[in-house]
């Protein structure tokens, strides 16, 4: 009985142990469960926060695009609200900011008119709801017509850069480098004495690709540039960044560096073309191109002319500075190019105009010693600039290194001070230098003069295509992920 007994209690104690452990099962589940819970609701409120917070700078965008009512100028992207799945990988990639955003849980274009052509959201969607786009035919009237390998429409005469519509210089250096393929190609090795294979016009990207080109291609060539080399590059603020991924440029290769600034690209042009024998003027100016009954290209400069079987236009959009049209602006002290801001202190200075070479400017003057700078915009808010010069120019302001006055526009300058109308209000600002940034008219006249035919063109192909172009050694397009160089105009 004594055995019964003790083994009975034995059975009870492993029951209770059992019953111990059991319960202390269900409270260590109990704990992981409340834990995990937790941490899932930590984690869902974090994302359920992100979210309204990226829908209301959705939002915010999408109002500060409406100040800029005009629309895209250029290329932009164009999404399939029905194909989108609302990852918003696309705007995450764009180098220029806020010019998509989430709204309702699909990608929408809010700041197109922001979009240089990157084409990075077309390659980042993951179900190729992203196509890009050109602006309404309106927006694009005065782009030359040209076919696919940029040839206008007299025979010979092609034009690449910038002037073609595409604003990154890794356009222009992909089109440069097609164009002398396509004339190389025509060639079949036949030379005239006295005429060359071909004539350059501009020394910017297109022009120095094309030229590069030309020398691999062995062409008989000359290149005419009214300024310097590098172009509208080089007449950029100092210092200013102008790369954003890697390109390939003729005779170098890949360039990789990740970080260029307009210095270091000019001066790798510089150097490029030194040790290729560039063949090369500056400081001239062409002023008419004819085309004679043989074919035969006859380029007048302001020194010389010229005879070629094909000629290349490598200008910029941008042409004359566009002028403000008010009293006293023929004055010495109003300028319309800022390359030196340090070449500038203790000066009162103003500077007129809403778009990234206005902002850089007056924010590059503010850096030198003793300037006292004032930004005059007519808008009611900064609506077409790079999203980090929105950011610096905003410390600025608070720092009160820049005054910036929106709804305004100058009337008159005099000698000393510029008259105002800042919100319907008449103001004097003393100043003792003033830079006008509000853009170029466009060498129509120029095109028109030697028979470029003008008029409103479909690039939707073209803008994407060209994001991604790079020709290898073969000579035939591969496609890269390469986004390229920024050159936008304001």
């Amino acid at each position: 009985m004594a055995h019964v007994c003790t083994g009975a209690l034995k059975v009870a104690g492993i029951l209770r142990h059992f019953l111990f452990a059991a319960t202390m099962m269900r409270m260590d589940s109990l704990i992981t469960f409340v834990i995990a819970a937790g941490s899932c609701l930590f984690f869902l409120l974090g994302y359920l926060k992100k979210m309204e917070d990226r829908e209301k700078r959705a939002h915010e965008a999408a109002k500060k695009g409406t100040v800029y009512s005009e629309g895209p100028r250029a290329q932009h992207p164009h999404i399939d609200a029905n194909s989108c799945i609302g990852c918003a990988t696309c705007t995450t990639v764009c180098p220029e900011g806020d010019v998509l955003a989430m709204l309702g849980g699909k990608a929408a274009i809010v700041n197109g008119y922001k979009c240089i052509g990157h084409s990075l959201c077309t390659e980042a969607c993951p179900v190729g709801a992203i196509t890009m786009v050109m602006a309404s035919p309106g927006m694009s009237a005065d782009l030359p017509v040209l076919s696919a390998q940029y040839e206008t429409n007299v025979a010979n005469l092609f034009i690449a850069g910038e002037l073609g519509g595409l604003a990154l210089i890794k356009n222009a250096i992909n089109q440069g480098r097609d164009c002398v393929d396509t004339v190389a190609g025509r060639t079949n090795g036949l030379r005239t004495p006295g005429v060359l294979d071909l004539l350059i016009v501009g020394a910017g990207p297109a022009g120095i690709s094309a030229s590069l080109r030309a020398i691999e291609r062995k062409l008989s060539y000359l290149t005419i540039e009214q300024d310097e080399i590098g172009g509208t590059v080089a007449k950029y603020p100092r210092q200013k960044l102008v790369m954003t991924t890697p390109v390939e440029l003729p005779i170098y290769g890949k360039f990789k560096k990740m970080e260029l600034s307009k210095e270091d690209l000019v001066a790798l042009w510089k150097s490029l073309l030194e040790r290729s024998d560039f063949n090369g003027h500056t400081g001239e100016k062409v002023e008419d191109i004819q085309r004679g009954s043989d074919g035969v290209f006859t380029v007048f400069s302001s020194k010389d002319q010229y005879r070629a079987r094909a000629v290349i236009l490598s200008l910029g959009r941008s042409g004359n500075p566009r002028k403000l049209g008010v009293k006293g602006e023929y004055l010495p002290k109003v300028m319309y190019r800022l390359i030196e801001t340090d070449h500038y202190i203790n000066k009162r200075i103003l500077v007129v105009g809403g778009g990234d070479s206005a902002v850089e400017a007056a924010m590059g003057l503010a850096n030198q010693k003793g300037n006292i700078v004032t930004l005059s915009y007519r808008r009611e808010a900064f609506g077409r600039i790079k999203e980090r010069n929105a950011q610096r120019i905003l410390e600025y302001m608070r720092s009160k290194k820049v005054e910036v006055l929106f709804n305004s526009l100058p009337t008159e300058f005099r000698q000393d001070k510029a008259i105002l109308q800042v919100n319907g209000s008449t103001r004097e600002v003393p100043n003792d230098y003033v830079w006008i940034f509000a853009g170029g008219d466009p060498p129509r006249t120029f095109l028109e003069k030697i028979g470029v035919k003008l008029g409103n063109r479909d690039m939707t192909l073209e803008a994407s295509e060209e994001s991604r172009a790079v020709v290898p050694e073969t000579g035939n397009k591969a496609e890269t992920g390469y986004a390229g160089i920024v050159a936008k105009s304001d």
